[in-house]
């Protein structure tokens, strides 16, 4: 007999919540039971689309559903999520965790509280990128990110830093896995009303040092990250879910061709650059089964609340440092 289907909803609809609609509606084992949206327009559109019940409150849609994703702007994550945790619903809420260390340890004591489970959607640690660098590396020294976006108003109720960097700030700790000595910031505010352009070097105990760019006034996107270790450099390209490896003995031996004539003196082509090879796959797909199965198995998911909280704490820190400079 097949296990009954996780009844998922979604609270906001907007430009991300619907693709959260739309996953959950052809996941297996999962049924989109509902949303909640407060834009009637919006909410005709995706029940329609996605077959599935809007909800007139929080609590009526937790007492509907297993399990809720929290796709609102992350000033009312904690507005949204109290009233579904009073249903005993597991929660998906949209990275960063809430707007302030405060907001997210309520929330986090009210998931104790009535038994819910909390996964936070730092989705590049579904990147496939993320499954390789999680198996390759083992003792980086040296992280260079970058996360490239244009500017839009959407995000822009929190700063560059809890919009976009947190997303590395994530992927970083949980790679490095070393406790932070130090962390220096600079940023500068363009159109919004905090930081646009930011960039923090975060130093570990372990020696590792991450260097963090983050900007939403570029012409381009990009999420990129490059890894130095003892024995390896990586370069990967989240967005478009490439990037090659050099690993040091390969290295040594261009050096040893180099010294007995077999290759040419600075003919850096004859260095083997693996391609690294990485099964493409939707990480919001990904992240949202890893939930469900998480639910349904009722074990922790990956990107527990103490990550997301952890995430939030460094990105605070990083937001503070630079509002201090810009005073």
């Amino acid at each position: 007999m097949a296990s009954p289907k996780i009844r998922c909803g979604v609270a906001g609809v907007g430009s991300l919540g619907q693709h959260h609609a739309r996953v959950y509606a052809g996941l297996p084992g999962a049924e989109l039971t509902g949303i909640f949206e407060t834009n009637d327009a919006r909410a005709k559109e995706i029940c329609e689309k996605f077959k599935c019940q809007r909800f007139e409150t929080l609590e009526a849609l937790g007492e509907a559903c297993d399990a809720v994703s929290v796709v609102v702007p992350t000033d009312k994550h904690e507005e949204v999520a109290l009233p579904l945790l009073a249903k005993k619903t597991h929660l998906l809420i949209e990275k960063p965790l809430c707007a302030s260390l405060e907001e997210a340890e309520r929330v986090l004591v009210a998931a104790r509280q009535h038994g819910c489970l909390v996964q936070v959607g730092h989705i590049e640690h579904f990147n496939p990128v993320m499954s390789f660098l999680e198996k390759e590396i083992d003792e980086p020294r040296y992280i260079t990110a970058e996360r490239l976006a244009p500017y839009q108003p959407r995000g822009t109720e929190v700063g560059v830093v809890l919009d976009l960097m947190i997303h590395d700030i994530g992927i970083v700790l949980e790679l490095v896995k070393s406790p932070i000595v130090k962390i220096d910031s600079v940023g500068v505010t363009v159109l919004s009303k905090s930081e646009d352009i930011a960039n923090a070097r975060i130093q570990f105990q372990n020696g590792c040092v991450a260097n963090l760019s983050a900007s939403r006034m570029s012409t381009k996107k990009a999420r990129e990250i490059r890894i130095f270790q003892s024995d390896a450099y990586l370069s990967l390209d989240f967005m478009n879910q490439a990037g090659h490896l050099v690993k040091k003995n390969d290295i040594i031996a261009y050096g040893l061709k180099m010294k007995i004539g077999l290759v040419k003196a600075g003919d850096l082509s004859a260095i083997p650059v693996k391609e690294i090879p990485i099964e493409k796959g939707e990480p919001l797909a990904l992240e949202l089964a890893h939930f469900v199965e998480s639910v349904a198995k009722a074990k922790q998911p990956k990107v527990g609340g103490a990550l997301g909280k952890s995430a939030l704490e460094v990105a605070i820190t990083i937001t503070e440092q630079i509002r201090a400079g810009q005073k």
